[in-house]
């Protein structure tokens, strides 16, 4: 199967700054993130295991009782059910994540 950028993929905003752009299979999810300058992806979890690359910019992240900073080239990995989210500083983050299995409110 084949998808075609940007057409096949949901365009979802979960907060402000904060843009998903997702496409997924029977069991995988793979979405661009996009975060501007000074925006965050709020603390939440979900029952989904997530694993995204920084593409451009950096990312600190919080999760769990940890908090490091992110930047490209760099890759988390954050379990099923563990609080997680960051913030971005001056310049925009762009990152691709996978869900597995697919996020049902990003599709």
């Amino acid at each position: 199967m084949f998808y075609e950028y940007p057409k096949d993929f949901k365009a979802v905003e979960p907060a402000p700054g904060f843009s998903v752009r997702a496409v997924s299979g029977q069991n995988l999810m793979v979405c661009e993130v996009i975060l501007q300058p000074r925006s965050e992806s709020p603390l939440h979890s979900h029952p989904y295991e997530e694993m995204a690359i920084i593409i451009e910019g950096a990312f600190e992240m919080t999760m769990g009782d940890e908090k490091k900073l992110l930047e490209r080239g760099d890759v988390f990995l954050a379990p099923p059910g563990i609080v997680h989210g960051g913030i971005t500083h001056d310049e925009k983050t762009i990152m691709i994540s996978t869900f597995s299995p697919p996020r049902e409110d990003y599709r």
